[in-house]
Order: structure tokens, then sequence, then C-alpha cells
């Protein structure tokens, strides 16, 4: 088993669909222990708490599912291995190996890495991941013609460093627009907006990070959404507690999303 990322086979008949949890993780290897400062060891804040089981239900619908074991703070499988930054508006934005938290905190005990321990890192952790991705999304390929990863993310509700205000309870990315057909956003979107019960925004103020960007080629039948969460849709931010109640509605929501999905994925030409 992979320390890297783990994952949950498709049972049934297998789907278009590949779900991507990249920053549940808080793993960190032994040797990267005495790296950080003890604290973010402990308690990675930033961590997308509890997303892979937010979506477990997904194998169950014939749907595959590839989560992080490794903390953010190790790699962050989500950000341009090249260094260039996602948004350019002014908010704090972490590279992917991030030195500081979204507070701005310092995570390091030391020394920061050097681009050695950089090129490490990327070949040793990063990586992977994403071939794991690659390889997913081809071998769907050789059985559908359109095929869709979806990437799951969350967040505090409100994080200063990012937005002066609290942000929408859903966010759907899709790169505005470039990385999936227009009929699949437009779908997901219909589907999480039903009955108004909470706001839900398109592109604003997250687009979708460096995996949906990467990935989503419409073009060649593959194609890429993100959905990123407040948090207390589904836990107590708090107490960093997953709240089975609250979780249960998101769940039926979010497999309503993913049941639209595959219908309309199957229907594009």
């Amino acid at each position: 088993m992979s320390e890297i990322y783990s994952v949950r086979d498709a049972r049934g008949e297998e789907q278009p669909l590949l779900v991507s949890v990249p920053h549940a993780g808080t793993d960190f290897p032994a040797e990267l222990h005495e790296v950080f400062k003890p604290e973010f060891v402990r308690q990675p804040v930033d961590t997308d708490w509890f997303v892979h089981d937010l979506y477990d239900f997904a194998p169950e619908m014939g749907v595959k599912l590839v989560s992080a074991r490794l903390s953010r703070y190790v790699v962050d499988l989500n950000r341009n291995p090249g260094g260039a930054a996602l948004y350019g508006d002014g908010r704090i934005i972490t590279d992917v190996l991030p030195t500081t938290s979204f507070a701005g905190e310092e995570l390091y005990s030391g020394a920061l890495p050097d681009a050695a321990e950089r090129g490490r890192r990327l070949n040793k952790y990063f990586r992977p991941y994403h071939d794991c991705l690659a390889t997913e999304l081809r071998r769907l390929r050789t059985r559908f013609k359109h095929v869709l990863l979806w990437d799951c993310h969350s967040i505090k509700h409100f994080v200063p460093t990012i937005r002066p205000e609290a942000f929408p309870d859903l966010i759907l990315g899709d790169a505005d627009g470039t990385s999936a057909a227009p009929i699949l956003s437009a779908t997901a979107l219909e589907h999480l907006r039903r009955d108004a019960e909470f706001p839900v925004a398109h592109n604003t103020p997250f687009k979708g990070g460096y995996i949906t960007r990467s990935f989503g080629r419409p073009d060649e039948g593959v194609h890429a959404l993100q959905l990123e969460m407040t948090q207390h849709m589904y836990m107590n931010e708090t107490t960093t507690r997953y709240d089975e109640e609250r979780a249960a509605r998101m769940r039926a929501r979010l497999r309503n999303v993913f049941e639209a999905l595959i219908n309309a994925l199957k229907e594009l030409p």
C-alpha cells in the first residue's frame, strides 16, 4: 500500500467518473518530523478534514476514489510544481512546498527546503499521485468517450488572508470554462443549487487548482471540475469533528450531482 495515497476501487458497474481528494491527508514521513514545527505535525490546520470520508459513497456508485495520505505541508498536490501562482489578486498563495499556513504562520522549525529537497519531494511524493490520476483517467478513456475528474476540497468558512468576507458554501471551479464541457458545469451547478439551501458560486473565489487546470482537456474527452466547500457543511470547525447529520445531508446532495453528471457524460457526443 502506498504511503502517498490510498485507492478505494469502484464496485459494481464502473462509471466514467474519478474522484480525487488531494488535501485530506495528515501524515508526515518520518524523515520530516523534525523539520516542521511539532504543533503543525500534530495538527496540520489547513487540512481538508474528512473529505475522503464525506465522499466514501463514491465506490458503491461505481466510482474510484483516490485520496492523499500525506499532509499538504509535505507537498501540495494541487499547486503548480514549477512554482507558478494560481491567482494574482493579492490573496495569500502557498507554494507546492508551503512554508507558511494560510494564516501566515511559519511551518518549519529550521531551514526551509532548498532546490534539492524540492526536487526530492516532487519526485517522491507529488508525481506518484498525479501519475495515479493520469493512469486511471487513461484507463477510463479506453471504456468511455468522455470521463470526468472530480477534485474535492474543503476550507474554513472564513480565511481573511484569502478573502475579507466569508466564502460561499459551495464553489464549483472549471478554470473559467476551460476544464470541462459547459453542460457538465451547468449540470453540476443545477443540482448543487437545488432547493437554494446554501450559497453556490462558480469560479469565484476558486476556479480550480493545478489538478483541475492540468487534467481538464475537454477536446480530448477528459473533463475536470473542482468543488470547494466550507467545512461547516459537514463538520464542526471549532472542534474539528465530523458531524454525521450535516454530512448525511451533504452526501445526499453530492450523490445526486454524481448521478446527473454520469448521465450527462454518457450523452456527450
